[in-house]
């Protein structure tokens, strides 16, 4: 018979911190690991996801003040990959400076890490996609990073809302519907989902070789 523990595509062993990188040319951790990233504006719900994903209370610390994270923050998981907590982008009430200081941070890790395998966008199913999310989600594509795309906070929707309001998210991003995992971290739904799709990037060849 098998347990939920058993079945669970990505049963975290151990976790550590590693450390932030604070600018583009700043630290960062020096390994030969595959690295998964996770981006999202400002307030999308990253850091709950982060937690939800690796069943832990605090990994990333759930802030009433978006815009809080200014610096690319590197964990390893099980001593097999990195996952790598970029910050927010969009929050209008920071700085243009700090804006614009994190945008050549952002950029530059996503340019240049040897060891990205993939990105996790996250989109806040709430809401129509910004001009920052079409920027970003431009700029992948322009890398040809392999892109798993979350709706976040579906549990906010209503059962009326939910279908349409995912099937004209995909469409203004550009992808199929079963290209968007719907998640919440409230309830945990999409929880497996991503973890299983994160597992599967972690299997395939580096993007940047092919």
């Amino acid at each position: 018979m098998t347990t939920a523990r058993e079945a669970d595509p990505l049963v975290i062993r151990r976790l550590e911190f590693l450390g932030g990188q604070a600018s583009a040319t700043g630290w960062k951790p020096v390994s030969e690991l595959p690295e998964i990233a996770f981006s999202g504006r400002s307030n999308v719900g990253k850091s709950s996801l982060l937690n939800k994903l690796v069943r832990r209370k605090a990994l990333a610390r759930v802030s009433g003040t978006p815009g809080k994270t200014r610096e690319i923050n590197f964990f390893r998981v099980n001593d097999a990959f990195h996952l790598v907590d970029l910050p927010g982008y969009g929050y209008a009430r920071v700085s243009k400076t700090a804006r614009n200081a994190w945008r050549p941070l952002i950029e530059g890790y996503l340019r240049t890490s040897k060891h990205l395998r993939g990105v996790v966008q996250l989109i806040d199913a709430r809401h129509a996609p910004s001009a920052d999310d079409f920027r970003m989600m431009d700029f992948l594509a322009s890398l040809g990073v392999p892109t798993i795309v979350v709706a976040t906070k579906v549990d906010k929707l209503s059962r009326s809302e939910r279908g349409p309001t995912l099937t004209a998210l995909a469409t203004q991003l550009g992808i199929e519907d079963d290209q968007l995992i719907p998640f919440s971290a409230r309830t945990g739904e999409g929880r497996d989902d991503l973890a299983q799709a994160v597992v599967s990037l972690l299997s395939q060849p580096s993007w940047r070789e092919s």
